[in-house]
C-alpha cells in the first residue's frame, strides 16, 4: 500500500466530521504522517533540487531550483461531511413502482403514510482536507486561524520558520473589541527531515529555503459551518488593564489584530503528481 494511501486510511478511522475523536486518534495520524517522504507524494526531484540549492557552492540558485514567486498548493483530497435523507429518492422510487403495477403504487403510498423520513438519515462522517504547500524561498504565509479545526503538518523538504499561537480565553472583555491575546506555542526554525507537528490554532510560516509542507485539516474550512479563514498581525501592545498579569508572563503571549493581507499574497493551485488515492 502506498504511504499516502495508508495516511488516508488512518485519517478515515481517526477523524470525524468534528475532527479527531481523541488525543490517541491525533497520535495515530501523526505516527503515519511522520513516515511520509517527498518521494511518497511526487516531490523527490524538488527535494533533491533543494539539497543542491542549499550547498555553499550553488552559484545560480534560480537555475538549480526554478520557481515562481507565488506559493503553490497541491490538492490531494477533501471531503466534507454531509447527510442524505431517503426522501430525496422518492421520485425515482415512485416511478419505478408505477411502471410495475397499480398494486405496487398502493403499497408505496401506504409506506409513505407510515414512514417518518425526517428521522431516517444516513450520515457520512469523514471530514478532512489533505494538501501540500510548496513555498519558494523568502515567501510568507501570514498569520491565519483555524477555528474549531485540528492541523497536522509535516515539513517534507527545506527549512521554514514557524510562528504558532493558541487563543487565550478570558472573561473580561475590556478593551478587546479589536485585538485578542494569544499564547505562544512555537516560534523557531524547522529543517527537514523532521517529525510531524500539531500546530496551534493560529500560525504563520516563512520559507528560509524552498520548502514543501504537507497539511491535514480536520475538519476543513467551511464558511457555512463558521470555519472561515481570517488573517492576523501581531501588535506591540501591553496588557490592557492588567487583564492577564495574574495568569501568565507577558513574554508568553502576544496581541493579535485581524487584518486583510496585501494583494501580493497569492497562493496558486498546482497539480498533484503523487500516487492517486483509492477512496
Amino acid at each position: 500500500m502506498a504511504a499516502i494511501q495508508k495516511l488516508y486510511e488512518v485519517c478515515k478511522v481517526s477523524l470525524s466530521e468534528k475532527g479527531p475523536s481523541s488525543l490517541e486518534a491525533v497520535e495515530n495520524v501523526r505516527d503515519v504522517l511522520d513516515m511520509i517522504t517527498p518521494s511518497d507524494v511526487g516531490l523527490e526531484s524538488d527535494a533533491q533540487a533543494v539539497r543542491v540549492w542549499r550547498r555553499p557552492r550553488a552559484l545560480n540558485r534560480k537555475t538549480v531550483f526554478p520557481s515562481s514567486p507565488a506559493i503553490r498548493y497541491r490538492h490531494i483530497y477533501e471531503c466534507k461531511s454531509f447527510s442524505v435523507s431517503p426522501i430525496n429518492y422518492l421520485p425515482t422510487v415512485m416511478l419505478f413502482f408505477i411502471s410495475q403495477a397499480l398494486v405496487c403504487l398502493l403499497v408505496l403510498l401506504c409506506i409513505l403514510l407510515m414512514t417518518d423520513f425526517e428521522v431516517a438519515q444516513c450520515t457520512f462522517t469523514l471530514s478532512l482536507q489533505i494538501g501540500i504547500f510548496c513555498m519558494p524561498a523568502s515567501s510568507i504565509i501570514p498569520l491565519h486561524n483555524h477555528p474549531g479545526m485540528t492541523v497536522l503538518s509535516k515539513l517534507l523538504y527545506g527549512k521554514v520558520h514557524v510562528k504558532s499561537y493558541d487563543w487565550i480565553d478570558i472573561d473580561d472583555s475590556r478593551n478587546l473589541s479589536k485585538v485578542r491575546p494569544a499564547k505562544v506555542v512555537r516560534d523557531g526554525e524547522i529543517s527537514a527531515p523532521c517529525g510531524a507537528m500539531v500546530l496551534g490554532n493560529i500560525h504563520a510560516m516563512k520559507a528560509i529555503t524552498p520548502c514543501a509542507i504537507l497539511d491535514i485539516l480536520s475538519p476543513p474550512y467551511s464558511s457555512e459551518d463558521g470555519r472561515h479563514c481570517s488573517y492576523f498581525r501581531r501588535l506591540p501592545k501591553s496588557d490592557p488593564s492588567g487583564i492577564l498579569l495574574d495568569r501568565t508572563r507577558e513574554s508568553e503571549f502576544v496581541w493579535l489584530e485581524e487584518y486583510q493581507p496585501s494583494d501580493n499574497f497569492v497562493i496558486r493551485r498546482d497539480l498533484y503528481t503523487g500516487p492517486t488515492l483509492n477512496f
